[in-house]
């Protein structure tokens, strides 16, 4: 028995079956790379489900880390601390929104973005029946109140009753939106790309349309930036590409590079008339070496210029991915922006089988709703990288 094999059967009799996992155990990466426990080497086009933006082993980001563990990693929010205030200032800055909560992890953020848009009516009106417009196909998390805003009915159907008030429309269909909208209307949230449900970017009409309308009908916008924001679509977040600004955001996997932190934003109007003290909190989100994994993955966005790295290398994956394209009819469409891309299979083939042959191949990708294959690297990646991923992929796709 290898010793993959004895740490799956380990693994098989004492975690809870939540998960389809591929047979392998990752021990260590370098890079953009991958070791499993055998040392077979992966090339990962995954990064932890676009979570290591500054892939694996940056020396400055670790050495960072290990510096705030040897001073403190956890005080509680009863007390400042200062890599918090330093990552705030940082976030507000990147995000041109006024304040900031941390928390643990992306459905953490979107559940405190609900409460936050609810309190912001409930404080006009003194009323507690609003309603949000969440978009069909969408995802936001495995939390109740993430789920509840989840556009797949699958998810969600197992666990009703939810949090209830919640309409859904079509993403990039705007009339879809506003036939949505009532006097209990209070915000409308969505995905700036859609990622588990296809990589699916807004449309610039979509989006503005949107805005627009929250505008005029006195509506709050939640922007969910768990997987598109962090540089993935080459500018710090997707909504800058639309020339929008939300009242409310979120943002997570790659804001750690791997630690777990997420949070939410908002404007100074939204801050001063809905949470308030006692109406949220988190004992672990904002301590000490969250925070510090922050500063360190922005100290490192700006030192190695990551934006121009994904905006330079996303346009080469997605013209490599298109010549892929031209040589098989088994991949129907390429889409995305920077380095998140989906490729949407032909009926011919499944995206899970394909996504297996590459693994065996040593390359990792992951799924998306549509049968879409979904390219998500560290934003470190190279065009050598993505040469080499096109190949891999390619005899994927081969019989």
């Amino acid at each position: 028995m290898t010793k993959t094999e004895q740490l799956i059967q380990e693994a098989e009799a004492s975690l809870l079956h939540t998960y389809n996992r591929f047979p392998v155990v990752f021990e260590r990466g370098e890079g953009v790379r991958l070791y499993d426990a055998d040392g077979k080497e992966y090339l990962d086009f995954c990064a932890g489900i676009a979570v290591h933006a500054l892939g694996y082993g940056n020396k400055t980001y670790q050495d960072a880390l290990t510096e705030q563990i040897r001073k403190l990693t956890h005080t509680s929010n009863y007390f400042y601390n200062e890599p918090a205030i330093k990552a705030a200032k940082t976030l507000t800055k990147l995000t041109g929104m006024d304040r900031v909560f941390f928390t643990n992890s992306g459905a953490e953020a979107v559940e405190g973005a609900i409460k936050a848009a609810r309190k912001y009516a409930f404080e006009k009106d003194g009323h507690t029946d609003h309603e949000i417009i969440a978009m069909e196909h969408s995802f936001h998390g495995r939390t109740m109140g993430a789920l509840s805003i989840t556009g797949t009915s699958a998810y969600r159907e197992p666990f009703l009753p939810l949090i209830g008030h919640i309409r859904y429309a079509t993403f990039n269909d705007l009339e879809s939106v506003m036939a949505q909208v009532n006097d209990k209307t209070c915000a409308v949230v969505m995905e700036t790309i859609q990622g588990e449900g296809g990589i699916i970017p807004a449309t610039k009409e979509f989006i503005q349309g949107v805005r627009k309308l929250c505008d005029e009908k006195g509506l709050l916008l939640i922007l969910d930036e768990v997987q598109c924001g962090m540089g993935r679509s080459g500018r710090m977040f997707a909504y800058e590409h639309y020339g929008v600004k939300p009242d409310i955001m979120t943002t997570a996997k790659g804001l750690g590079s791997g630690i777990p932190v997420g949070a939410f934003l908002m404007t100074e109007e939204v801050a001063a008339h809905s949470l308030k003290a006692g109406d949220h909190g988190s004992t672990y989100g904002g301590n000490p070496f969250a925070a510090a994994a922050i500063n360190a993955v922005a100290d490192q966005f700006e030192k190695q210029d990551i934006l121009k790295n994904v905006t330079k290398t996303g346009q080469y994956m997605a013209d490599r991915l298109r010549d892929l394209q031209a040589e098989t009819t088994l991949i129907k469409e390429v889409r995305g922006m920077g380095l998140l891309q989906g490729i949407v299979l032909s009926d011919a083939v499944k995206a899970g089988d394909i996504a297996k042959k590459a693994l065996q191949n040593g390359l990792v990708v992951v799924t998306a709703a549509g049968n879409v294959i979904r390219l998500i690297p560290p934003l470190i990646v190279t065009e050598k990288d993505v040469d080499e991923m096109i190949e891999k992929l390619g005899r994927a796709l081969k019989p």
